[in-house]
């Protein structure tokens, strides 16, 4: 959906960040769900910025946003200055955001030219560039203390509080709901191991926290015309985590054809293909730099997040839809089903990925 602006909030924002109304059109952008994008073309018809309200239901305090990429930027600026940081445009008063009259959150970001994204991943070089460069990402903060960012998203990746959730939502649910759901509700409880499995591993030396993504799907990533990774983008989730939860993304989104939204479950498999070549692009991009303990846990690591996205939709069902919303009845107990099916899809493969692993991973390395 399009969203116009009101003309004097645009020229006033224009203002703000130092451009003239006038010599800017301003268009909707995008298929995000969570910010609003728009991009600004000069007379010329040329894109050269894109503007960007943040959503201020999901991120409670933009602030940290603008804290997080200016720590983030300011260190790659000083130790790899030749890396390609798409850091917001300041306005004049030299802040990250201008806050509009309604308390809206406004931002500017400069167009990278020549580049392009993806909304499905086509093919394995595409998920090998995207793991590669969120891996490089990640490798070239870690001599940073990821304690100097903020929780943009507080307990986002947290497997146990997920879990919690899923309890207290099982508890008050109508019994209608939870009788519609008898089956994934016992298939997530039988897996609920892998929350304790989770837990052990943080509470290893050799399982650091690092600087993380944390939204590692294909469409933020910018890649040239030959599909090769340009940099990373949509950095509001940039904060302290764990590599799993980057790696798990890329496998629940990429190893699918079908996506989550998928009513035919049928669709819904792992293409075993995209598995190595997320494993291998990743292990390029950090050059090394895992812990023996992490390179240990692809397998996991996809385990983990398709679980936990199973939860979240299978929670907001018994909870009546509040979080994701639904454009049907049912929608997210489908959405739940879709990605319990392609957990299952990813177990029945482990033999194929263990393959894969040893021949990546020799012992060793």
């Amino acid at each position: 959906m399009m969203i116009m602006f009101d003309p004097i909030t645009l020229q006033a924002l224009l203002t703000c960040f130092g451009l003239d109304p006038l010599d800017w059109h301003c268009v909707g952008f995008g298929t995000g769900l969570i910010n609003t994008t728009w991009v600004l073309k000069d007379r010329n018809g040329t894109i050269k910025y894109i503007l960007q309200k943040v959503n201020r239901q999901v991120f409670k305090q933009p602030e940290d946003i603008a804290h997080n990429l200016r720590v983030v930027g300011d260190h790659l600026a000083k130790r790899h200055p030749d890396y390609l940081f798409v850091r917001p445009v300041p306005a004049l008063d030299g802040e990250a955001f201008v806050r509009s009259e309604e308390g809206e959150y406004y931002r500017l970001f400069p167009f990278i030219g020549g580049s392009r994204t993806l909304d499905v991943v086509h093919k394995p070089e595409q998920a090998f560039e995207a793991a590669r460069s969120f891996a490089r990402f990640s490798h070239l903060l870690a001599d940073l203390d990821p304690a100097l960012l903020r929780d943009t998203l507080p307990h986002f990746h947290d497997l146990s509080r997920r879990y919690r959730a899923f309890e207290e939502a099982l508890d008050n649910a109508p019994a209608i709901l939870k009788a519609g759901a008898v089956a994934e509700i016992g298939t997530l409880k039988s897996h609920a191991g892998y929350v304790s499995d989770l837990e052990a591993l943080k509470r290893s030396p050799d399982f650091p926290l690092r600087v993380m993504h944390h939204d590692t799907k294909i469409s933020n990533i910018l890649f040239d015309r030959q599909d090769k990774a340009l940099c990373v983008i949509d950095l509001d989730t940039v904060m302290p985590g764990y590599f799993i939860s980057d790696v798990g993304d890329m496998m629940r989104t990429y190893l699918s054809p079908a996506s989550e939204e998928a009513q035919d479950l049928d669709s819904v498999h792992v293409r075993p293909e995209y598995f190595r070549a997320i494993v291998a692009g990743y292990l390029s991009g950090m050059e090394g730099g895992l812990t023996p303990l992490e390179r240990g846990q692809f397998l996991f690591a996809g385990r983990f997040m398709i679980y936990m996205q199973a939860l979240r939709f299978l929670t907001d069902f018994l909870e009546g839809d509040v979080y994701y919303g639904a454009r049907y009845p049912g929608h997210n107990l489908l959405r739940a089903k879709n990605q319990i099916r392609l957990l299952e899809s990813f177990n029945a493969a482990e033999g194929v990925f263990r393959g894969m692993l040893e021949a990546l991973l020799p012992v060793g390395a």
